[in-house]
């Protein structure tokens, strides 16, 4: 097992294990072909390595090689990813588990098609929509005494500024809050209960809509934000102890915005800026792994950055998370497709500390439990006849309209010989029954019951996934066959290297191991020379967007100075404070302060005088003047 996988049980609930890094290489683009690209990478599936040569290297330096969990060529399907990657990670959100899978790479590297594919074919939908038919298959096959309860939210990250992807207002910032009991979460999120995966699919559509997307010189349609689409899976059944217990599992789906170079790029105007702000969070995310693998800094800067704050349990956290690299073949992106090699190499020692989440305060199945059953007490108490074994079949068999309009009939026509009022009475009390109905029938349509088949259109896709899945795992014991042989007849030539007859055999083999070490030697200078350079590529960007916020803190001043008073630049200074979980300046009682407090007054003036002489100052702008 490699050492990335490491996994140990520190007690009975929690799990230490490193975060799950696989790499991905795309086919050669048309445009790629167009310029004569060369590729220069290969790929070995069967030990997980990658190597990658350099087109500018002198012919004695040697590739670079990488090791990872797991790599996938060109040739790889959707599903076979899909199966060998993402499935464990949904079986333990299933569990109670939390999950993160987040795709990452240079713009244009293939992680959107990764994450969410194409509809054309079940064959070639990506990791989001093979995860909702995979979550409603377990329902399905789940036992019928668990409940479950589906919920789904879709945000967007754009400019460093939160988006609801699926809220009535596209334009309104949303803030990041942080509570003890629940950690890091966003505020006045929209979530949606959901039924069947094609809900979800549904929903994904309408957000995805809404993102930002644009065209840069590496392609015609980038994602110029960071989305997370969360899945909360919430499932609750009876103990040993005979008390019911929930345990709720979060699905984080994250398709990062490409990491990207203006010179390659060609953007400029909005699109510059855009990507800034994409590579200043995309820095952040490498400076947490960092810092995390590092071991000895006191502080981890999750708070530099809003993406680093959300992904925040996803590592180091309570979470199981998954990363899928993304890189592209061609030797004209080199230098990118070593920088997502060395970042994706770094995030592989991470430890996270995974849990089940356990009667979490905030799980809406108990909540909507409890509801039922108080609209069922409240039907008791209005004397709808509800008795015990009639509560005990509620939740399988719905109350048939057809008897209790029979049981009402005969009541009316009863009263009709005696009063009116109970008439009245009786039709007051009729509609209150037919309202808490409605309310008992449409919050049991949210809880689902397991057993129940909800895949309807996904079911062609959660067989094709079971399916892959035992092709899978047999070929992968195949593989895990021809590895162990391969191994034997390798320790078998080194023992038989080892031997010497004679002094010149021996030094045949000592020259043989002085080629390697020198090919060593070379990788190592190699090596020490890329970083450098891409140190120095980063310290250039740094620079830049250093120069880039100096411009404009100059021209801030400059506004200020112009048009603000030194007096009244002393006062906002005083009463403006720093807010953290927003990550912006606020000014005390604004509220009381400036046009607010004119447009009070001549609205108070205007209403004591009645005087249309005296004009409305409630939508002018008013300036500092000297008195």
């Amino acid at each position: 097992m490699p050492a990335s996988r490491a996994l140990t049980k520190s007690n009975s609930s929690e799990e230490i294990e490193n975060v799950r890094v696989v790499v991905r290489l795309r086919p050669v683009s048309g445009k790629e072909i167009d310029e004569h690209c060369q590729s220069i990478i290969k790929i070995d599936t069967l030990n997980n390595v990658i190597t990658v040569r350099n087109p500018n290297a002198t012919r004695e330096e040697p590739p670079k090689v990488f090791v990872f969990d797991a790599v996938f060529d060109a040739e790889s399907t959707q599903v076979d990813i899909y199966n060998e990657t993402a499935r464990p990670i949904v079986n333990k959100v299933l569990q109670g588990y939390n999950g993160t899978i987040f795709a990452y790479g240079q713009t244009g590297a293939g992680k959107t098609y990764t994450m969410t594919g194409t509809k054309t074919s079940p064959q070639l939908r990506g990791i989001i929509p093979n995860s909702f038919a995979h979550i409603f298959g377990h329902i399905a096959k789940a036992d019928e005494n668990q409940k479950f309860l589906v919920r789904a939210t879709y945000l967007e990250l754009y400019n460093e500024e939160i988006r609801d992807l699926l809220g009535k207002d596209l334009h309104q910032k949303l803030d990041v809050k942080e509570r003890p009991d629940i950690g890091v979460y966003v505020k006045d999120l929209s979530g949606y209960v959901v039924n069947n995966a094609d809900d979800l699919d549904r929903i994904m559509t309408i957000g995805n809509k809404n993102r930002v997307i644009g065209a840069t010189a590496m392609n015609s349609c980038s994602s110029r934000s960071h989305a997370i689409f969360t899945i909360t899976v919430e499932s609750s059944n009876i103990g040993e102890d005979g008390q019911q217990h929930v345990k709720m599992g979060k699905l984080h789906l994250v398709d990062l915005a490409g990491s990207e170079r203006q010179s390659k790029a060609k953007t400029s105007g909005i699109r510059l800026r855009e990507a800034a702000k994409i590579n200043l969070s995309l820095s952040t995310l490498g400076n947490v792994i960092s810092a995390l693998v590092d071991g000895q800094s006191s502080h981890v800067p999750y708070r530099n950055s809003k993406l680093t704050r959300l992904l925040q349990d996803s590592l180091g956290g309570n979470s199981k998370t998954l990363m899928c690299a993304n890189i592209s073949p061609a030797d004209i992106n080199y230098d990118e497709t070593i920088s997502t090699l060395r970042y994706a190499n770094r995030a592989k020692n991470i430890k996270n500390h995974a849990r089940v989440n356990e009667d979490p305060k905030d799980a809406l199945l108990r909540q909507f439990q409890i509801e039922i059953e108080q609209l069922r007490e409240q039907l008791e108490t209005n004397g709808c006849g509800v008795s015990e074994s009639d509560e005990e079949s509620d939740q399988a068999e719905e109350i048939d309209p057809e008897e209790e309009n029979k049981k009402a009939d005969k009541l009316q026509k009863i009263l009709e010989k005696e009063n009116p009022k109970d008439i009245m009475e009786l039709e007051q009390t009729q509609s209150q029954k037919a309202l808490l109905r409605e309310k008992i029938q449409n919050l049991q349509k949210k809880i689902l019951v397991g057993g129940e088949n909800l895949l309807e259109k996904a079911e062609t896709q959660e067989n094709l996934l079971a399916e892959s899945a035992k092709e899978l795992e047999e070929r992968k014991r195949k593989e895990e066959e021809l590895k162990k042989a391969i191994e034997e007849k390798e320790a078998e030539r080194i023992d038989i290297e080892e031997k010497y007859s004679s002094l010149q055999e021996e030094a045949v083999g000592k020259s043989k191991k002085l080629v390697k070490i020198h090919a060593m030697l070379l990788s190592v200078k190699a090596e020490l020379s890329d970083l450098q350079q891409e140190h120095q590529r980063e310290m250039e960007g740094l620079l830049e967007g250093v120069r880039s916020i100096g411009r404009e803190l100059q021209l801030q001043e400059v506004i200020s100075q112009t048009y603000i008073p030194p007096q009244y630049q002393t006062l906002i200074e005083r009463y403006v404070h720093w807010n953290e979980d927003i990550g912006e300046w606020q000014l005390k009682c604004v509220a009381y302060s400036g046009n607010n407090m004119r447009k009070t007054e001549n609205k108070s003036i205007h209403e004591e005088n009645k005087n249309p002489a005296i004009p409305m100052m409630s939508y002018a702008f008013h300036s500092y003047s000297e008195v």
